[in-house]
């Protein structure tokens, strides 16, 4: 049996208009006690996707946990990046047990859901499984979550991967919404997203372009 390969993007690959963006629990009560990354990456990573997902215009959910009462405010990084949004405060760990959520994902009725947030055992396992079992397609941003220890996030992404959930990192989802430098209309986001929050990666963009004017478009 032969196979004739084609130049066109397999089916598995992330498309801006094709899903939804979960933002979720990025919140100073909850990120005194993550310990897997970083608080100056994790801030970072929340805001490379999230000026990522206002570029490219996917559709974002925005949400924390006992917002004023226990958890504190959504992240700056991310609240900037989609000034005016309206953020869905639940009181339940499971947003996918929220059922104004629920009635946003199905307002914007894509069937793929992007999940970052903390915790990584706790508020992002219980969307990736339930909507897994209600049939949508699950993608976890690793490096945009956190826990209480390595070994938590860690065996929380095995679990939501054994499940069926599709892991990436941040730039990866980035590089992926733009996948072709010819794309001009989005290549200045894109690189200026990458240069200011893409840490090594947008230092050599910036090198490049200064030093020699370069161009991954040409």
């Amino acid at each position: 049996m032969s196979i004739t390969a084609t130049p066109t993007p397999g089916a598995k690959l992330l498309k801006p208009h094709d899903h939804t963006l979960i933002l979720i629990d990025f919140q100073s009560q909850m990120s005194f006690a993550t310990k897997s990354i970083d608080a100056v990456n994790l801030r970072n990573n929340a805001a490379l996707i999230s000026n990522g997902a206002k570029g490219f215009g996917v559709s974002t959910i925005l949400t924390t946990v006992a917002e004023k009462s226990f958890s504190g405010p959504m992240f700056s990084e991310i609240t900037e990046a989609f000034p005016g949004q309206a953020l869905f405060d639940r009181t339940s760990m499971n947003t996918w047990e929220d059922s104004a959520v629920i009635d946003e994902v199905n307002r914007i009725g894509k069937t793929r859901i992007v999940l970052a947030g903390l915790w990584t055992g706790v508020c992002i396992v219980g969307p990736a499984l339930s909507a897994i079992d209600q049939g949508f397609e699950v993608f976890v941003i690793a490096d945009a979550c956190g826990d209480v220890s390595v070994e938590a996030h860690d065996r929380a992404m095995d679990r939501m991967v054994q499940a069926g959930a599709q892991p990436m990192t941040s730039l990866q989802y980035l590089l992926e919404l733009q996948r072709d430098w010819a794309r001009t209309e989005t290549y200045d986001m894109t690189t200026g997203v990458a240069k200011k929050f893409g840490g090594s990666y947008g230092l050599g963009i910036i090198y490049a372009k200064t030093m020699f004017g370069a161009s991954e478009g040409h």
